[in-house]
């Protein structure tokens, strides 16, 4: 790097680390998640407005490629906090009720992707239609975890009957969709000619469940009072790295291998030990990792040329998306007997998809299954979806904290949702 680099890198991140934290502070007072800002603030600098004159004079091309690495970096991290805040507990804990709403806010929006995918093939198709048509109904099908989780607590959600419900689903659609998505990633071909790794992912993953994380948990056990020593964290952030690595040079993408290495670690007994990851990590991930990937998710977003056509598939594709998710869980909520308020609340929740759908989008993106023009408006849609969460749910159940007791007693009908459960 020359002084040049050096100096427009650090002026261009420093622009990207401001603006994302003042929209992520007006999107929190318009009542959305700070996501939403910061995603509009990386397309905001991108070559959607002026003609890419900002992009180009903040984020010359000669300095992309370190964005790109820093992108990379926050990503990983990310996927390891989502894998190490995952509790298999919510899961046991909700009985058959979440699990069916579960598979069915998936595999509606799923079938009604690659329909989707069939009618833009040719617009926008990359030629291989089998992992194009793959890749659209996952992306279809994706519910964002963290974000659901922060609309939760902002809304003093997250411990009542509608919400622990909701976390429990969002956990499901995260483990489904992250391994439709890696099956899709296996058998697309994108590693070429060392596409025979892929056969190391197996025992990769065995290993991990079955000989690594028995090991940590051991440790876990013998003391009982483990802190986040700088040993500790070396350890942790360097195993997170090596599995990320780990998993890419197998041929499968490295945010299996984050995401993996934050669920085997220990779950019982190391509360603080995980407070202090999450804040520490997370702090400056959020801070500036994450920022930096919304830049370079932003910098693939043109919407400058958006004509009558695009806007027709944009349309379409928002309908695909929300009507899919949307009702795959609301059937299976009402089949289970929950009221059509509650229901209809759920399968709001389901349709969030923030950061996670812009992960998912990027890989696509990376692998080839995606050109540049639908990855904006499947972009557009992530943000829409997103947005559109809270505003329904203060229609549906009322404003954050506002009548308490009507959620909790009257509007979910708890007994109802605990019958369903057994």
């Amino acid at each position: 790097m020359d002084t040049h680099q050096t100096s427009s890198l650090l002026f261009g991140l420093a622009a990207m680390v401001v603006l994302a934290r003042l929209l992520g502070v007006l999107a929190q007072r318009l009542g959305q998640p700070a996501v939403i800002g910061e995603v509009l603030a990386g397309i905001a600098l991108g070559p959607t407005l002026f003609n890419g004159a900002v992009t180009e004079a903040l984020f010359p091309e000669n300095i992309r490629p370190l964005l790109a690495a820093l992108a990379a970096i926050g990503v990983a991290i990310f996927m390891f906090i989502v894998g190490f805040e995952w509790d298999p507990a919510m899961i046991r804990g909700s009985g058959g009720l979440a699990a069916s709403v579960s598979f069915s806010s998936i595999l509606l929006p799923f079938s009604l992707g690659m329909l989707l995918a069939l009618y833009l093939m040719d617009d926008y198709g990359t030629g291989d239609r089998t992992p194009f048509m793959l890749f659209m109904g996952i992306a279809m099908s994706i519910t964002a975890f963290p974000v659901l989780a922060r609309i939760l607590t902002d809304r003093r959600m997250s411990r009542s009957p509608l919400g622990v419900l909701a976390l429990a689903c969002a956990s499901i659609d995260d483990v489904l969709a992250w391994t439709l998505l890696a099956g899709v990633v296996a058998v697309s071909g994108s590693a070429g000619e060392e596409q025979w790794r892929i056969i190391l992912a197996v025992p990769y993953l065995l290993a991990m469940l079955f000989v690594v994380r028995p090991l940590l948990n051991g440790f876990a056990a013998s003391r009982p009072e483990v802190r986040l020593t700088p040993s500790v964290f070396v350890f942790v952030l360097a195993g997170l790295l090596v599995s990320a690595a780990a998993t890419e040079w197998v041929g499968l993408h490295y945010i299996f291998g984050a995401f993996l290495f934050g669920v085997i670690l220990p779950r019982a007994g190391v509360e603080q030990l995980r407070d202090q990851v999450q804040d520490r990590l997370g702090q400056l991930n959020g801070t500036l990792l994450l920022p930096v990937f919304f830049l370079v998710a932003g910098l693939h977003v043109d919407l400058s040329d958006l004509g009558t056509s695009g806007l027709g598939a944009l349309l379409l594709i928002l309908l695909v998306a929300i009507g899919g998710k949307f009702l795959g869980a609301f059937v299976a909520a009402r089949l289970n007997r929950m009221p059509v308020r509650q229901s209809a609340a759920l399968a709001t929740l389901m349709n969030t998809r923030g950061l996670t759908e812009l992960i998912v989008l990027n890989v696509g993106l990376q692998m080839g299954f995606l050109g540049q023009d639908l990855y904006s408006l499947m972009v557009v849609m992530a943000v829409v979806t997103t947005a559109m969460a809270g505003p329904l749910l203060t229609w549906l159940v009322g404003h954050p904290g506002q009548d308490d007791d009507r959620l909790r007693v009257k509007s979910l009908n708890q007994d109802s949702m605990a019958d369903s459960a057994r």
